[in-house]
């Protein structure tokens, strides 16, 4: 009861003193990216008034006119630019963020279908991209093998991920395609060697449960300033390659028998850099 007074005379004191309510200080005060934003979604949920609260719920077309809403709630003047512009891009960043999980969840539902000329036309890419100098003989083949699935036909390998485990490994060949012709061969190290495909698609799943679990909020926002998309999730999934296999071969595992444990370890370190407020993980060329 105390703490909650003290709190309110507080809050008048800083708003008589600097003639500016509690979110006008914060979104005005408070760093742009994660830490603002974060600190502007706890600020809502404390609230009392259904506006306010409702605010961190608010899809991205409603985004404009919740703001209009916050502010005539609060009282803060229309030419207030600052705060208008300031809190317009924390809600897409809220809003963005669940519709970002949705896309990804809608595309990991999709199912790899042999039979849809679009999934098998990545899937070839996939082949050409890491591998351009040796012909795929057959769409059935071993050669599958050579870049890390484990039999003849891919497909059966995508049925946890979907159509994302591929799209999220045609996006890495294509954008980064010598780097992951570099990890492709050291992952065919005679000693420290993994298969490159599946332990792809696996660090697809890590990518997808951050995202869903909200652990990726601080890192998005803090690299977009408006609506996280699609292109944002594919890149951190690039950083998670190239991460994993510098930390593989630092590891020096005994064999590919100790992976979930491995692949574990590095899972809690990248939750632990996704603590920091100020996180924004970016694979270095």
């Amino acid at each position: 009861l105390y703490s909650k007074y003290f709190r309110f005379w507080l809050k008048w004191l800083l708003r008589l003193l600097t003639g500016k309510c509690e979110l006008q200080r914060l979104l005005g005060g408070a760093k742009a990216g994660a830490r603002r934003t974060l600190s502007l979604m706890s600020s809502f949920l404390m609230k009392s008034f259904t506006v306010l609260r409702n605010a961190v719920h608010v899809e991205e077309a409603e985004v404009e006119k919740c703001v209009r809403d916050v502010m005539k709630e609060k009282k803060i003047e229309q030419k207030d630019t600052g705060f208008k512009t300031n809190l317009h891009i924390s809600l897409l960043q809220i809003s963005g963020y669940k519709k970002l999980y949705l896309n990804v969840e809608n595309l990991r539902k999709v199912p790899y279908d042999s039979e849809n000329e679009d999934h098998e036309e990545q899937l070839i890419e996939l082949w050409n991209l890491l591998m351009p100098h040796e012909n795929l003989k057959a769409r059935i083949s071993k050669q599958w093998c050579d870049i890390g699935f484990q039999g003849d036909d891919p497909k059966t390998d995508f049925r946890g991920m979907g159509l994302l485990g591929l799209v999220n490994l045609v996006y890495f060949s294509k954008h980064y395609t010598n780097e992951a012709r570099q990890i492709l061969s050291r992952s065919n190290h005679p000693k420290l060697g993994y298969s490159y495909a599946i332990v792809g698609i696996n660090l697809t799943e890590m990518a997808y449960s951050l995202l869903k679990n909200g652990a990726l909020k601080a890192h998005l926002y803090n690299m977009v300033p408006g609506l996280p998309q699609m292109e944002h999730f594919h890149q951190f999934y690039c950083y998670l390659v190239y991460e994993f296999d510098k930390f593989w071969f630092e590891e020096e595992p005994e064999s590919i028998m100790h992976f979930n444990q491995y692949r574990e370890k590095f899972h809690e370190k990248i939750k632990g850099l996704l603590l920091d407020c100020n996180v924004a993980l970016t694979l270095q060329d």
